[in-house]
Parts: structure tokens; C-alpha cells; sequence
């Protein structure tokens, strides 16, 4: 299997903003600047008044079960993750807003731990975050959403959002990045993305192995007491389980090179448009 030529510490503790060396074609920049959260007011106006600033990212994901085995911000992790290894690959054109850190997931809410926002509410905050970039001067935001439970919502509000806010803006979700033969390509269920299957559990081993946990996890033991009401989400929560053996970090670091290069070119075009 073939693996992109990033060193593979690039991404394993960009969350934490460790100083880590960006893809070899690219000046080294510290990845804390790409992050609004972490920059100064001073930062942010110089960048827009010298036009360098061009666009944001606005990170979408939840906060919601996943597995045993994998950490509840697993989806914001993963889109935040995505959004500052693009932004660092066009910096300074380029900012990751906050994200979005809980999600529509009324459907998992019978498994513990789960939050969940109404489609208006999380709505609400999408707007008002890509209102509040556009009244800075930022004319290009890419909603970048790493939860399934976003995705209708976020498509079908997007043209209203940007005829009110009169700047470019699209939606998507991060694994619009993969065909199905990228699929067959790398994983062994060629399912993407499979809630905490394969795919999920090899980003996380890839990116922040941290999140993946293993140890005192035995589903056999426990599925009778998870009360998964739906026969059919039991059933694919049971087999997600079992696939979730099959990922690997190698695999997952393909996949993560793969989204940063998709998201880039999306993000080059909408700021050419």
C-alpha cells in the first residue's frame, strides 16, 4: 500500500499544536498560526490588512459515542485535523475557525456519553461563525464537516447562507475526498467512512493514537448491556466493533494525506473563483 510522502509526525499532535516539520515542499510554519483560536487580534488584522488572509475553515464534527474504543470527538478531531494540514499547506492565504464541536446526533443518544444539538441550533451557530468571519473580511469559507449527522442539514442551508452573507461559501464533508477505489484501494471493508470502523479507528491511529483504546475493551461481554434499542443499529454497532480490528495507522496516514491534498485544491479554487 502506498503512503503519501509526509513525515508521519506532521500530523500525529497537530491538535495540541506541537511544533512539527510541515510537508517537505512547504516553508516550516508553526502550526498554532493557522489556528484563530490561538492567534492574537494583532495577528489576525495585519493578515487581513495586508490581504494576505484569503479564507477560513470552519471545522464541523460532535461530540458522540464511538465505540467502545474510540474518543466522543472523534469527528471534530478528525475535520480539525484535516482543516489545519490544509491551512498550513496555503498559509498565510488561509485561517481554521473554532469548531463546531457537537453535532445533530439525536440517533445516538442511547448511548452514553452522546450530545446532541437541534438542526436549528446547530444551524444557528454555523451561520453566526461564517457572519462573524464575513464581517472581518474573510469572502471565502469552506465548511468543512467530519459528522454524518451534519451533512443533509449543512447542504441543504448552505445556498440560503450564502445569498445572506454575499460570499463563497461551501460545504463539505471530508470524505468527499475518497472514490470508491481509493476505498478498495486502502481498506479491507472499503467502507468509508463506517462509524468507528476501520476507516475512523486508522485516522485515529494515524493522527492521535491517544483516542484509540484498546485495553479493557470487550464487546462480546458487554453488547447485552449497551441498550441499543434499534435491532439494526445493534447489529452494525456489533460489526463496526469487528472492523475496527482491521485499521492500521499506515492506513489511516494515507487517507489523511489524501483529504489534506482534496481540501486544498477545493480550497484554491474557491479562492481563484
Amino acid at each position: 500500500m502506498k503512503t503519501p510522502n509526509w513525515p508521519r509526525r506532521h500530523f500525529l499532535a497537530t491538535l495540541a499544536c506541537s511544533a512539527v516539520s510541515p510537508a517537505a515542499d512547504v516553508p516550516y510554519v508553526h502550526p498554532r498560526k493557522v489556528l484563530l483560536w490561538e492567534c492574537t487580534r494583532k495577528e489576525i488584522r495585519e493578515l487581513l490588512e495586508e490581504g494576505r488572509l484569503k479564507a477560513a475553515i470552519l471545522p464541523t464534527g460532535s461530540t458522540e459515542q464511538h465505540n467502545e474504543h474510540l474518543a466522543m470527538i472523534q469527528d471534530t478531531a478528525s475535520a480539525t485535523l484535516v482543516a489545519q494540514q490544509a491551512a498550513l499547506r496555503l498559509y498565510p492565504q488561509v485561517i481554521v475557525a473554532t469548531p463546531v464541536a457537537v453535532g445533530i446526533s439525536p440517533y445516538w443518544m442511547d448511548r452514553k456519553g452522546t450530545l446532541t444539538l437541534r438542526k436549528e441550533t446547530f444551524l444557528a451557530v454555523v451561520y453566526d461563525i461564517c457572519e462573524s468571519l464575513a464581517t472581518h473580511g474573510i469572502r471565502c469559507v469552506l465548511i468543512l464537516n467530519g459528522h454524518g449527522g451534519n451533512e443533509a442539514a449543512l447542504k441543504e442551508s448552505v445556498p440560503e447562507f450564502r445569498r445572506k452573507l454575499g460570499i463563497r461559501l461551501e460545504a463539505h464533508s471530508y470524505w468527499e475526498a475518497y472514490s470508491p477505489e481509493v476505498a478498495r484501494q486502502y481498506l479491507a471493508t472499503a467502507r468509508i467512512p463506517g462509524h468507528a470502523a476501520e476507516f475512523e479507528t486508522s485516522f485515529a491511529l494515524a493522527a492521535f493514537p491517544e483516542r484509540v483504546r484498546w485495553e479493557g475493551v470487550d464487546y462480546e461481554k458487554v453488547k447485552g448491556k449497551l441498550g441499543i434499542k434499534d435491532p439494526k443499529s445493534a447489529a452494525e454497532d456489533e460489526l463496526f466493533a469487528r472492523e475496527a480490528r482491521l485499521a492500521t495507522a499506515a492506513k489511516g496516514q494515507a487517507l489523511i494525506g489524501i483529504a489534506v491534498d482534496w481540501v486544498v485544491a477545493r480550497l484554491r479554487a474557491m479562492m481563484a473563483a
